[in-house]
């Protein structure tokens, strides 16, 4: 199964901050790519990563043959159309940028979306940009669409300053666009809280459509009272629909494999195979899932959850 994610990079600081350098990489058959990729750095404000380390928000970039983007021929080469870059800060720090690229829009249904909120003019959320594929209509009734505080998807994730996972988004009352998202195949969501502009909302929605779903499996770990562990939340899993329900009471350690590794360093993880995996990650291995990132939630200087995608 083809997922709407092709690409992830992770993108962090040089030792002097003056630059950001390559961390790691998944690229699936998109070897050429990644090694092209591998040997190149970016300045503030330049290429993509350096673009959203500038903005300080997510950024979605939907032309990378005439724009800054800086590998615009080896991505043509490679079927990818679209490239979302989201930077993580810890207060003022920098501790990485993330991007993920996606494929051809005549094979692909889903979205991935940023959501904003500039409070000095307005109180709502309004759509900044997205990525759809082929789905076209999809996105005219997401320009339309407003969420308050704690309506819809991205509304929940505003409200609670933590990631939602939400599934069955077509009989969802909790989903506002439910009856298009049924119409088009998008059947379920993450929303993550991301962005440093003071005084401003970014949310990510990632929507999965049966056929090319953004990832295959959803997790949510929300970080215990002591911080010195993750609990796990909520999740979604494709290949295991009932998972959820046997990851109840699970946590993991602060620093203990990629997960607690991603909490203890405030910086997303990949890890790309899962052969001597152990803990929670075994059962995604005997689920057929084969690469992970796990992406922390940071505020106030501490890691308040990690979300994963598994491919």
């Amino acid at each position: 199964m083809k997922t709407f994610i092709q690409v992830t990079e992770i993108w962090t600081p040089s030792e002097d901050g003056s630059l950001l350098e390559f961390h790691s990489g998944l690229y699936g058959p998109h070897k050429a790519f990644g090694g092209i990729t591998r040997m190149m750095c970016f300045g503030f404000d330049e290429g993509l990563p350096g673009k959203a380390w500038a903005e300080r928000h997510p950024i979605v970039l939907k032309d990378l043959q005439n724009s800054y983007f800086r590998r615009g021929e080896a991505a043509a080469k490679a079927g990818l159309t679209c490239g979302v870059a989201i930077p993580l800060f810890d207060g003022e720090t920098l501790k990485a940028v993330l991007v993920f690229f996606c494929g051809d829009d005549s094979e692909h249904v889903g979205a991935i979306e940023v959501w904003h909120n500039d409070p000095a003019k307005d109180i709502e959320l309004g759509l900044a940009d997205g990525y759809y594929g082929r789905a076209e209509s999809f996105e005219v009734v997401s320009k339309r669409t407003r969420f308050q505080k704690g309506y819809g998807l991205p509304g929940l994730v505003w409200e609670t300053g933590l990631p939602v996972v939400m599934a069955d988004l077509g009989m969802s009352q909790r989903f506002l666009r439910r009856d298009e998202a049924k119409r088009v195949g998008i059947n379920k969501g993450l929303g993550l809280p991301v962005g440093s502009v003071p005084g401003h909302q970014y949310i990510m929605a990632f929507l999965s459509a049966l056929g090319t779903p953004i990832a295959r499996r959803f997790e949510v770990w929300a970080a215990t009272p002591e911080g010195d562990a993750l609990s796990f939340h909520s999740g979604d899993c494709d290949s295991v629909p009932d998972f959820a329900a046997g990851m109840a009471g699970v946590r993991i350690a602060a620093g203990a494999g990629p997960i607690g590794q991603a909490m203890a360093t405030k910086t997303p993880v990949l890890l790309g195979n899962f052969a001597e995996a152990e803990g929670p990650l075994a059962g995604a291995a005997q689920a057929g899932l084969g690469a992970l990132v796990a992406i922390p939630i940071i505020d106030g200087g501490l890691t308040r959850a990690v979300a994963c995608l598994y491919f």
